[in-house]
């Protein structure tokens, strides 16, 4: 699959999809390896160490966690240089009232929305993509 860059085309052959499950995300001071072999992403910052895991992950290591996710992927291989898809995807969500934290991967963008709101993003994902067609 060739990464994307169009914006027009990101944006038209945009599909959503949400992982089973509920995530959050929790912080350390430094690496935690057991937190390390569990989270599906981790970011280091000056501060610590962020890892997303599942929430059931995160209660079982006694981690407090004030966000409940919903992970959802988006089905096209943008490239890591495409412009505007962030832009677009975070000024949808955030017309509707829902949070959103991104992830980027090399072959796709993941979305970590309020777990409550995982429909009501799936449906803006879907009306934004169905919009760019018209």
């Amino acid at each position: 699959m060739t990464a994307q860059r169009d914006l027009a085309r990101l944006l038209a052959t945009l599909e959503a999809s949400a992982r089973e499950g509920e995530y959050a995300f929790v912080s350390r001071p430094a690496t935690d390896a057991a937190l390390a072999a569990e989270a599906l992403a981790s970011v280091c910052e000056a501060e610590g160490v962020t890892y997303v895991v599942p929430c059931e992950v995160a209660d079982a290591h006694g981690l407090a966690y004030d966000f409940r996710a919903a992970w959802l992927t988006l089905g096209v291989h943008s490239a890591l240089d495409a412009v505007g898809l962030t832009a677009a995807v975070a000024d949808a969500l955030a017309r509707h009232g829902i949070p959103c934290n991104v992830l980027a991967g090399f072959h796709h963008d993941h979305l970590l929305v309020a777990a409550a709101r995982r429909d009501d993003a799936l449906a803006v994902l879907a009306a934004l993509s169905q919009g760019s067609r018209t």
